[in-house]
């Protein structure tokens, strides 16, 4: 499996994590030459580690370390062995948050979700008068204005007001808990959906790593496993809708900022989604981050600062303007996944990331823990 193109491994900073079965836990790892490389060290012997210093990119790059082999065909091994080396989800002890309804596109799906009480068989005639109503209004407002406000007081007028909508074009952002520390699946996983939805969908995003101090120190991708009849019953159901096993996944690994790559280009990142499925289905979609409604540095700010701390740092997935509604096998049903799609999230320089759909309770079970960490690094001598 190709998950990057000789241009990216030329250019970039790369860091991310490596299960290593001989030493029963994760490598902190880079690329160079196209080969990763272990650069775990008492120094920095976890990713957040690196992720505090002063410059990561110029630490990464100049790190002595093991040669493992070629990142592109190591990253072909099967995720779900343990007796395999394999790519993790390139964050460690960082907090795993989200932002959503960060796009009006998405937006406005949300309130249709929320407007059809989660059933998908609705959801296309309320489209078509959600849409109509709100579609365009939204897409050129700044959320927090005064002229969000006055979209918000007609929308009130009308009956359409929502939650989805406070948080797409009120003054805040909706940020919340995706997974747990350590729970994210990498490259090459299974991605798991929770077996009581039968209305769900991928979404591909960007995804920040930020220091504890606030800093913006990489960009990844991200695939925020979306439920959308579970979540769309009530935005109460939110937790139960996106935190589940194997829900999660980042990756292939975390592009560090340099002279090279900058918040610029995640600011210009064009996302690329491909679902193929067993049964011939095939979708393809885009996210584009010049359409996000917030900046990258307001949702980092928003989320991070004197009024919350995150001392081993955090992942914040950014949203996606990506909602499909393509119909799969019934007309005016939409999209659904089906066990076995595979999803692949690509944009220019940050890599490839592919997963496999399965239900949450056959995808492997999360056992290794911050407690299993610190112990395997503490009989590496890491600690």
């Amino acid at each position: 499996m190709t998950i990057f193109t000789p241009d990216e491994l030329a250019g970039g900073a790369f860091l991310g994590r490596l299960w290593r079965p001989e030493v029963g836990g994760p490598a902190v790892v880079t690329v160079r030459n196209g080969n990763l490389v272990d650069i775990t060290s008492r120094t920095a012997p976890t990713v957040r580690d690196i992720c505090e210093l002063e410059a990561p990119a110029s630490y990464v790059s100049e790190a002595s370390g093991e040669i493992i082999g070629p990142v592109n065909e190591i990253s072909a091994a099967l995720a779900s062995s343990m007796d395999t080396p394999h790519l993790l989800a390139p964050c460690d002890l960082q907090a795993v948050k989200a932002c959503g309804v960060t796009f009006a596109r998405s937006m406005v799906e949300r309130v249709i979700e929320e407007k059809a009480a989660g059933d998908a068989r609705q959801a296309e005639t309320i489209r078509s008068r959600v849409g109509a109503t709100i579609g365009n209004s939204l897409r050129n407002i700044k959320s927090g204005s005064k002229e969000a406000a006055k979209v918000k007081e007609a929308l009130i007028a009308e009956g359409l007001w929502s939650p989805y909508l406070e948080v797409g074009i009120g003054p805040d952002a909706e940020v919340f808990s995706k997974a747990q520390v350590l729970s994210s699946v990498g490259p090459g996983a299974s991605v798991g959906l929770h077996p009581n939805s039968s209305w769900n969908n991928p979404e591909p995003e960007v995804v920040l790593t930020v220091s504890s101090r606030g800093e913006i120190v990489g960009a990844t991708l991200g695939n925020d496993v979306n439920l959308r009849d579970i979540e769309g019953r009530s935005a109460l159901l939110l937790s139960k809708a996106k935190d589940n096993n194997a829900s999660c996944a980042i990756g292939p690994m975390i592009r560090l900022f340099d002279e090279t790559f900058s918040l610029d280009d995640i600011r210009s990142a064009e996302l690329t989604l491909t679902v193929a499925g067993e049964d011939g289905f095939h979708l393809t979609g885009h996210s584009s981050m010049a359409e996000i409604s917030r900046d990258p540095l307001d949702l980092v700010a928003q989320t991070i600062g004197r009024h919350h701390q995150y001392p081993d740092g955090l992942m914040l997935f950014l949203g996606t303007m990506f909602a499909p509604t393509q119909d799969r096998d019934v007309a005016g049903e939409g999209f659904t996944h089906k066990i076995g799609d595979k999803v692949t999230i690509s944009a220019p320089g940050l890599g490839k990331l592919s997963n496999t759909v399965d239900l949450s309770t056959i995808c492997p079970q999360w056992t290794f823990g911050i407690s299993q960490l610190m112990r395997n690094l503490a009989q590496r001598g890491l600690l």
